[in-house]
């Protein structure tokens, strides 16, 4: 199999013969020694004060995530609900060099839609560009389908839509440590963003996350104490509920600000929580 560019072991290329550099879009993280507008300073291990790494996808795979592998590539794709989710895992997995894939489920897999940002992270500029010069990868298509399907109702309490990346060596390390790292797991802001992100649910009283039911609940749910989030498992070991207040702060401090397409009463800290 010839070697990519992305992979150990390819030759040196003159500069002159290499395409421009893509730039990579990144969240504005908050230095360590800034606190929150109240007082509080933020947690060292929080979303905000981590850098983020494709590593963090493993908070997709102890929710609901599913990990595909091919030669020294992997790419993790998951069921979501809503058209926001879809929107805000896009953004987030950008920011970690990914490209990122998304459909409706009622469409043939073929018909995948790629998806890109072209301003910020929190807010991606997701309108057509029909008519114009095809951008640079990682610059944007439009996700706009993905917000109109979110006005009809869905009858069917399964997700709606998919999001995926593409194949990718940054997922290499990923691939190869998975499953044996959901056993002793540290579950970072950046993680459990992702998670909360795809699978989170904020309701009256308390949070519910989904599990991957492929990964033995007794390893997410010590992973979860170990950050501090004590909760209790439903009895199909298939959703992990948090009510008491301290672990909700907990897992606001840790996930960080809502992101702009996230409501506000879903969002760890909402008024939902």
């Amino acid at each position: 199999m010839p070697l990519t560019m992305a992979e150990t072991g390819w030759p040196l290329i003159p500069r002159e013969l290499l395409p421009a550099p893509v730039p990579v879009a990144s969240r504005t993280r908050r230095p360590l020694s800034h606190a929150t507008p109240g007082g509080r300073q933020l947690p060292i291990f929080g979303a905000e004060t981590t850098d983020s790494s494709p590593l963090d996808l493993a908070g997709l795979l102890v929710g609901p995530g599913r990990l595909d592998k091919m030669g020294g590539t992997a790419r993790v794709s998951i069921g979501v609900h809503d058209a926001w989710r879809v929107h805000v895992l896009a953004a987030e997995l950008l920011t970690r060099g990914l490209v990122v894939h998304w459909r409706p489920f009622d469409e043939p897999e073929t018909e995948v839609r790629e998806l890109q940002v072209t301003a910020t992270p929190e807010e991606p500029d997701l309108e057509a560009t029909e008519g114009e010069d095809d951008p640079p990868e990682m610059i944007a298509e439009s996700a706009e389908a993905a917000t109109d399907a979110s006005a009809v109702e869905d009858e069917d309490d399964g997700p709606r839509f998919e999001v995926r990346t593409a194949y990718s060596s940054r997922l290499d390390a990923l691939a190869r440590g998975w499953p044996a790292a959901a056993d002793g797991l540290f579950l970072s802001g950046p993680r459990l963003r992702l998670w909360v992100a795809a699978a989170g649910t904020a309701g009256p009283g308390g949070f519910t996350l989904d599990l991957n039911d492929e990964v033995e609940p007794e390893m997410i749910v010590a992973a979860l104490r170990r950050a501090g989030l004590d909760g209790s498992l439903s009895d199909r070991g298939r959703h992990y509920r948090i009510t008491r207040r301290r672990p909700l702060l907990r897992l606001a401090e840790l996930v960080g600000e809502r992101p702009a397409s996230a409501p506000a009463e879903v969002w760890p800290g909402g008024a939902g929580a």
